[in-house]
């Protein structure tokens, strides 16, 4: 029973630390949430079951960055944060034997961190957590700024493409408009031409023709 508690507590405390959607997902997340309530197994560094470092590495490893393999050589790699400096993608670690570094997670956001509990497999915990607050040591930053963005925040959303009103055509040129008026003269005259066709018309009686009917 106590299980079983333990496990719906860590799925909601996962799912608030992914809110959104699965849209809005980064790929850090979604790295991460493929693997939540896999069983812990020490030395275990696949998805048949992961120790802590062991979980970290292969999260790592799918976003394209390799770890070492020990919690305690992890803790050397990157710059070192202080704990009210993290960002998603840092690495934060425990003394949970009293003999030094031994338990690493993966900060995701929000006071929440991802790890491989020898009690709990894959799950989310909260940094302030009582056990883990107690232990706290140390993170490490392992992104860089190119990675942060690409892996580690939501991407931006695409901007709305606007329809774009027709072009007005361009005005006729002087010469165009000149030629255009000149061919339906022209084709009065010849429609003129053809209704006289035999009779003795002035040239002053097709002109005022010609004017009625433009």
């Amino acid at each position: 029973m106590k299980k079983a508690a333990s496990l719906v507590l860590a799925l909601s405390i996962g799912f608030g630390a992914f809110a959104g959607g699965a849209a809005a997902a980064t790929e850090l997340e979604t790295a991460v949430d493929q693997l939540v309530g896999i069983d812990y197994k020490y030395g275990g560094t696949t998805t048949k079951g992961f120790d802590c470092s062991g979980f970290t590495g292969y999260v790592f490893e799918k976003l394209g960055i390799d770890l070492p393999r020990r919690s305690a050589d992890q803790a050397t790699v990157g710059a070192k944060v202080g704990k009210d400096e993290l960002r998603p993608g840092d690495l934060v670690f425990f003394n949970t034997d009293g003999k030094g570094i031994s338990h690493v997670g993966i900060y995701m956001g929000d006071g929440n961190f991802a790890h491989s509990s020898s009690s709990r497999g894959v799950s989310i915990s909260k940094m302030n957590d009582s056990y883990y607050s107690k232990r706290y040591v140390t993170a490490r930053r392992v992104f860089d700024e190119t990675q942060y963005v690409a892996l580690a925040t939501e991407a931006a959303p695409a901007a709305p493409v606007v329809a774009q009103a027709p072009a007005a055509p361009a005005p006729a040129a002087p010469e165009a408009a000149a030629v255009t008026e000149d061919v339906v003269l022209s084709t009065e005259a010849a429609e003129l031409a053809a209704e006289h066709a035999g009779e003795d018309v002035s040239v002053e009686d097709v002109v005022e023709s010609l004017r009625q009917r433009m």
